[in-house]
């Protein structure tokens, strides 16, 4: 007695035989079938090379890092959007992203680096910015919380200083930069209409316990909570925009905590104002840079989170 997949064709009589015969025979052919069908199926696609720019500040560019390719910019090869473009095996890359930039650097050149919005093209296909801290006053904000933390070091200088008005000073600028950034998004997708775009936020810088480390970085003891809240209202900001203007926001503080300026040279993902690594003073390290890359990674592998 003989089998094909259970259907036996021996024994039995007349039609009952004929029945199984007629079975294997439509077996058969079905099975062939498919056999042609596997032959001729297309083979699985790779997805596209990505065409990318990355437009940005400092956070982006990487000054002080090894190798700088534009010591004008403060970029260095191994900031974030360049390890993101070798991990993805990028079809070609454009990093525009320079030191100091504000959004309206993304229409106006600086020095002499052209406009950063004109990287993009109709054939760019993915985006990252990273921008916003300049507009706010970073650089003024470190400043000031520092030279303030001497009059009063075991107190709060710095939110003193810019509540004297009545209201919070910085949220405020907060609150007036959120528009700029979405013109900024809106000209991206003008100019790159088929581009995946990731507005990708800043990633820790003071503690997150909200703990000094006086006099090691020198804010005043209760100006530590203050930076940090800032910089969380200024993420939370770039997330909403993000949300409102066909864009993704790749959270870089989250996984970033517990690398802060206040850590040992050997755990900290940004530098201090005396920095142990290259890397500008409050800007992030190397370290830094490659956790951002990896931020933007799952960004951009997450289910769901095609163009």
């Amino acid at each position: 007695m003989s089998e094909y997949r259970g259907i036996t064709t021996g024994g039995g009589s007349g039609p009952e035989r004929r029945g199984r015969r007629a079975a294997v025979t439509a077996l058969a052919a079905a099975g062939a079938a498919g056999l042609v069908l596997a032959a001729t199926a297309a083979p699985a696609q790779a997805a596209p090379a990505e065409h990318y720019v990355a437009l940005g500040d400092s956070y982006t560019s990487g000054p002080g890092i090894p190798t700088q390719v534009d010591p004008a910019c403060g970029r260095s090869d191994r900031n974030y959007p360049s390890v993101t473009a070798a991990r993805l095996n990028v079809a070609d890359f454009k990093d525009a992203s320079c030191g100091g930039a504000v959004t309206a650097h993304m229409w106006q050149a600086q020095g002499a680096n052209p406009p950063q919005l004109d990287a993009l093209a109709k054939r760019t296909t993915l985006v990252t910015l990273g921008i916003s801290g300049n507009d706010i006053g970073f650089g003024e904000i470190i400043g000031t919380c520092t030279l303030l933390s001497f009059t009063d070091p075991t107190g709060n200088p710095c939110e003193r200083r810019y509540h004297a008005s009545g209201t919070d000073e910085l949220a405020a600028r907060i609150d007036q930069v959120s528009a700029r950034v979405d013109t900024v998004l809106d000209a991206i997708h003008e100019r790159a209409p088929r581009a995946r775009v990731l507005l990708v936020g800043y990633p820790v810088i003071a503690p997150d316990d909200g703990v000094g480390c006086r006099p090691s970085v020198q804010f005043a003891d209760g100006d530590f909570a203050y930076v940090r809240d800032t910089e969380k209202r200024l993420n939370a900001m770039l997330g909403q925009v993000a949300a409102a203007n066909r864009a993704q926001y790749v959270d870089t503080y989250t996984p970033t905590v517990g690398h802060d300026v206040c850590k040992p040279p050997a755990d900290r993902w940004v530098e201090p104002l005396t920095p142990a690594s290259p890397a500008a003073p409050f800007h992030p390290n190397e370290r830094g840079e490659a956790a951002m890359a990896e931020a933007v990674l799952t960004q951009l592998a997450a289910p769901g989170r095609g163009r």
